[in-house]
């Protein structure tokens, strides 16, 4: 699985290679668009011709990316350190499998470590239900709700959440490595 999805991670670097360069982030609304000049990169590329790419430029899941992917200043990924600073090597390997091969196995292993940070993290077995245990199922009846203690609960629960700092995510955000221009590729 993961180095199925180290393969596809390997392709659309390959095809969205460039891309930062073609981003402009227009300020004059509440809020920043980022605006994606597809001509440009074609035209750099030298794949005005190429239908299949334009057609994937157009659809709306790159248009999703360019919005996700967009801005200068978010949490950077493996996708990102791959277009910014893989793509000579991508592009060396094109010739030699047993690299190649050896690098989507690399890509999967960090795809793998992203999902599982912890190796030694025991999976939780679920028993199966003993046989006949369906036929022993007992309803009890819905307790009475105290709306007293319901009360007092509600306000424990505020007094910690005022009482306790904001909520933050691990994430670390920084400025997206932007990569080499678009000028230095060519494409067949």
């Amino acid at each position: 699985d993961k180095e199925v999805r180290a393969i596809f991670l390997r392709l659309f670097a390959q095809l969205f290679q460039g891309y930062r360069s073609c981003l402009q982030l227009i300020r004059i609304h509440a809020e920043p668009v980022i605006h994606f000049h597809k001509a440009a990169f074609l035209g750099q590329r030298g794949l005005i011709e190429n239908d299949f790419l334009t057609k994937v430029l157009n659809g709306m899941a790159f248009a999703g990316f360019v919005s996700e992917r967009g801005p200068p200043f978010r949490t950077c990924d493996l996708f990102d350190e791959l277009v910014a600073f893989e793509v000579e090597r991508i592009k060396a390997e094109e010739g030699n499998p047993p690299k190649m091969i050896k690098h989507v196995r690399e890509l999967a292993e960090q795809l793998f470590k992203n999902e599982n940070p912890n190796p030694h993290m025991a999976f939780q077995k679920v028993p199966r239900p003993t046989e006949g245990s369906h036929l022993r199922v007992h309803i009890l009846p819905f307790p009475r709700i105290n709306e007293g203690r319901v009360q007092e609960l509600l306000q424990e629960g505020l007094a910690r959440s005022q009482g306790a700092p904001p909520a933050t995510r691990g994430d670390k955000k920084c400025v997206v490595p932007a990569g080499p221009p678009v000028g230095t590729f060519i494409c067949a």
